[in-house]
């Protein structure tokens, strides 16, 4: 499995990879994953909805395929590991993304955090927070929140 890890990280996500060098966001990747991971696991529980949502959130994000998305994900759950905080990701983010790209990392990890159809109190302080790290204004972050609480609720009604 590390040799698998290892191989996307030269693959993709490497500095000085022939991807990277072609496409400047291959290393804001792992951070934008980072942080779905940290939504997944804010409240302490990572449910099959969560990982579903993960999984498709980083693959929508990033045009992958399945395998690709779940390497991304296990080395995005090892960073997150080693992780203890949120400078050396957002810092990528904020030096990569546009406000329209940031906006739309704030709807991946709503959609990551109603997908269990419950909104823990700590998955929206972490949102919050990031949004604020990634310089998301407070009206974006609302608003990001009830496009997915909207789509969400004429999904499922039951999603409050």
């Amino acid at each position: 499995m590390l040799n698998t890890i290892k191989r996307f990280f030269d693959t993709h996500l490497a500095p000085d990879s022939a991807e990277a060098k072609q496409d400047p966001e291959h290393a804001t990747r792992l951070a934008v994953a980072v942080l779905l991971t940290e939504i997944a696991e804010a409240d302490h529980e990572r449910l099959p909805d969560e990982e579903a949502a993960l999984l498709d959130a980083v693959q929508n994000h990033f045009g992958l395929d399945d395998d690709e998305a779940n390497e991304l994900i296990t080395l995005a759950e090892k960073e997150h590991a080693e992780s203890t905080d949120y400078f050396q990701f957002t810092s990528l983010i904020n030096q990569s993304y546009s406000r329209e790209q940031k906006i739309k990392v704030i709807e991946a990890l709503w959609q990551i955090a109603f997908a269990d159809q419950e909104l823990h109190k700590y998955e929206e302080h972490v949102i919050r927070r990031l949004a604020d790290l990634i310089h998301v204004p407070h009206k974006d972050f609302i608003a990001a929140k009830h496009r997915v609480l909207d789509s969400a609720q004429n999904c499922n009604p039951d999603v409050s």
